[in-house]
């Protein structure tokens, strides 16, 4: 490695007490490029990046010896000069229900207001920073397009990998998983406790479950609830489906939430989607209606389809990151 990884832990006040009882002091793991000097008055531009659901920041940069890190691919294409010096800085928001979409809920903690007003004050205060892009995969490449939409004065990029779109394709598939399992528990709380306290291995129900009560969590938050402070968008006895409660996850899916945001959207300066031609969680039909709409909507963006699925995808950083430097730089 030319350059050098920094941890730094960072103490939030936002974090503190929120309904799940995680942690409220975090490591942030910041990539320094070769010839960073903290005295200097030179400027680096830099890339938030937020890890996909089911990841906290050490499992994004993990060592795979049959793939590189998004921390590997920046240092390489540094090195074939097809990208400039930048610096990383990777987050986490990792919560009891298994990842996050980086929006606040009441269920879960504040995380949006955890990055937006305290993470990014703190990163322009230690690091000598000139413009800022957001990117991510999966939850990540969700909260990176939401984010940069609602704070398009924050960030000059956006890169989105395989987001959360199309909420009928990508999220009820998993529903029948989820009645499954929650239809053997009086509540979700005895289901959840169980899962943590499992020492077997977990089952594709079990994370199908999981990420149905996370989404719940920040989609429908209920504070009239008393377990989990959630409402399901079906019951777990009956399966009955809940319209009323579907439609308000509806109103989070990026697709319709450009009919309010597309004129934020328009002011990033440069708007980077992709997705596998067969991603395993329908991601590219959601991915395609927002690229359609935003089409009509005009706004401006780069949108990619690849050969390929949701998983294994970490070659998609070195095709955004280079074009996120053209931006920043």
């Amino acid at each position: 490695m030319n350059g050098k990884i920094d941890y730094l832990s960072f103490k939030s006040e936002i974090l503190q007490d929120n309904p799940l009882g995680d942690p409220s002091v975090r490591d942030l793991i910041v990539y320094i490029p070769p010839g960073y000097e903290p005295q200097s008055n030179l400027k680096y531009p830099a890339v938030i990046l937020l890890p996909a659901f089911g990841n906290d920041n050490y499992s994004s940069l993990k060592h795979d010896p049959f793939s590189y890190s998004i921390i590997e691919r920046l240092e390489m294409l540094s090195e074939g000069q097809k990208c400039g010096n930048m610096i990383l800085i990777v987050v986490n928001c990792f919560n009891r229900l298994g990842g996050s979409q980086y929006i606040n809920s009441p269920a879960i903690g504040n995380y949006e207001d955890y990055l937006i007003k305290e993470i990014i004050p703190f990163i322009d205060k230690e690091f000598n920073i000139s413009k800022k892009a957001i990117m991510g995969k999966s939850s990540g490449g969700y909260g990176a397009l939401v984010l940069g939409m609602r704070h398009p004065d924050l960030f000059n990029a956006v890169a989105a990998h395989s987001f959360d779109s199309g909420f009928e394709y990508c999220y009820i598939p998993d529903f029948p998983a989820a009645i499954r399992t929650l239809g053997k528990y009086d509540k979700p709380s005895k289901w959840l406790e169980e899962f943590w306290n499992a020492e077997e291995k977990r089952t594709k129900d079990d994370y199908a479950t999981l990420n149905i009560l996370s989404m719940s969590a920040h989609y429908s938050p209920s504070l009239s609830s008393n377990d989990l402070s959630i409402d399901l968008p079906f019951d777990t006895i009956s399966g009955n489906f809940r319209i009323n409660v579907w439609e308000r996850w509806k109103q989070n899916d990026p697709i319709n939430m450009l009919d309010e945001l597309s004129e934020n959207l328009k002011k990033i300066g440069y708007l980077y989607l992709d997705c596998g031609a067969n991603d395993e969680f329908n991601l590219n039909i959601g991915t395609k209606s927002f690229s359609q709409k935003c089409h009509s909507l005009g706004i401006k963006h780069e949108y990619l389809v690849f050969h390929g699925g949701h998983f294994n995808t970490n070659y998609r950083f070195s095709i955004s990151l280079p074009k996120i430097y053209n931006v920043l730089k």
